[in-house]
């Protein structure tokens, strides 16, 4: 139902006194996920600092469905993924591994960057196979419900 990009157990540090994670660490988590697809379409961490193109997010929703506790282990799940000629737009779940229940979701509205100019810039030809490649053998996995943000896209 959703494609798996990692799994991140709690760890002390990214709790609060309310004894649960602390909201800033469900985006930490959220990102590490984001980064195995962005790298994956050759526009995470490398591709910023190898050819200066990387995406940066200028838009987010955050829901918070269940509280997630020291040692708990989460899988961070992709549930959704679209794109225009220089958007990204995509949902992550986060999952209680041991209860097999939704914890928390965002999704994202991204822009793709040429960083040395600090502009938005059209993908490349290249990157658009690989993410039109993706989307289409993990349509089944991918859910368009409550999406806040696709009429965002300009297609």
């Amino acid at each position: 139902m959703s494609v798996l990009l990692t799994t991140k157990t709690i760890i002390k540090e990214w709790t609060d006194y309310n004894n649960h994670m602390n909201l800033a660490y469900y985006i930490l988590l959220f990102d590490m996920g984001a980064e195995k697809i962005l790298s994956r379409f050759k526009m995470g961490e490398h591709s910023a600092k190898t050819t200066k193109r990387s995406t940066m997010v200028v838009e987010t929703s955050t829901t918070y469905q269940k509280e997630v506790k020291e040692g708990d282990e989460v899988d961070i799940y992709l549930s959704h993924l679209d794109h225009d000629n220089k958007r990204l737009h995509y949902k992550l779940e986060m999952h209680d591994k041991a209860q097999n229940t939704l914890s928390a979701t965002t999704e994202v509205l991204a822009l793709y960057m040429d960083l040395n100019i600090r502009k938005v810039s059209e993908f490349e030809g290249e990157k658009i196979k690989i993410m039109n490649d993706y989307i289409e053998q993990n349509k089944n996995n991918f859910s368009s419900e409550h999406l806040k943000f696709s009429s965002k896209l300009k297609k």
